[in-house]
């Protein structure tokens, strides 16, 4: 039973999906990839990685009724691919250019004051680019398990009154420190189900979610990339982004799975409003 699925006018036994995509503005396959994902295919709503390369594109294809969060993003995390802040922040380069690679260096070398005017200046300029921005979610889950940069996360989402993105698949006591329930206090919305898994590859990840779903609101994440060179030569993982767009946008599977399991798609605009309402 969900009290969410409630506030949002529905049933508490109602199944809510929220499909969202992942990564826009990285590159220019996965900006055509996700709009057409939203617009044509079965997603609700996606994430806008504002210091990368291809963001300022992303933002000037936005019309109002795309549901376009903020992938709030620390890390770099491609082999050739790079990108870094938009702020001055020292602590945020790897050292050879742009963002850390990997979570680990990251952690190590982050100062919190500069991740939170980094955060704060991604949020900021994804609205001065005429984004009605409706969530946060962090890129590769950066600060959402680190309990000083989650302090970080929730200072955004209440400042922006905004909903953001929780796991739903990894305990307080395997974090260290009860998240949800943090956000929760603080009158911050999140779905109640989102399982973190951000490997390539969605297929079978949101078949089994769909299959196995719980009442209350489901978010599960994908990566649609339509297949051009570009992607290619920018990660290994190109062939799992392009099925990921396939999946969501032209494949009669995925409906399929959404109306045997009964649900309801929506999007974050609804968490959102249901935040704002308090």
């Amino acid at each position: 039973m969900s009290e969410l699925a409630e506030r949002l006018g529905y049933s508490a036994d109602d199944k809510l999906v929220i499909l969202s995509c992942d990564d826009l503005g990285s590159c220019h396959a996965a900006n055509v990839g996700v709009y057409q994902a939203i617009r044509d295919g079965q997603a609700t709503c996606a994430s806008i990685m504002v210091p990368a390369p291809w963001a300022r594109h992303a933002a000037d294809l936005y019309e109002p009724t795309d549901d376009i969060g903020v992938h709030l993003t620390l890390n770099a995390e491609h082999e050739v691919y790079r990108w870094g802040p938009v702020t001055h922040a020292p602590s945020l380069l790897s050292g050879e250019g742009g963002f850390p690679r990997n979570l680990t260096d990251l952690w190590e070398h982050a100062d919190p004051d500069e991740v939170y005017r980094e955060l704060k200046a991604q949020v900021t300029r994804a609205g001065a680019w005429g984004i009605d921005v409706t969530h946060l979610a962090p890129h590769l889950t950066a600060i959402t398990l680190r309990p000083e940069f989650f302090d970080i996360y929730l200072e955004l989402a209440c400042e922006f009154t905004l909903p953001i993105r929780l796991p739903s698949t990894v305990s307080a006591e395997q974090a260290g420190f009860p998240f949800r329930k943090l956000a929760a206090d603080e009158g911050v919305v999140f779905p109640d189900h989102f399982d973190h898994d951000w490997r390539a590859g969605s297929r079978e990840r949101v078949t089994r979610t769909l299959q196995t779903l719980q009442p209350g609101v489901t978010e599960v994440h994908v990566q649609p990339a339509i297949d051009t060179p570009e992607v290619h030569a920018m990660t290994p993982n190109a062939a799992d982004w392009i099925d990921d767009h396939v999946f969501v946008t032209l494949d009669a599977t995925l409906p399929h799975l959404i109306a045997e399991a009964g649900a309801t798609l929506i999007g974050y605009r609804e968490l959102r409003a249901a935040m704002r309402a308090g």
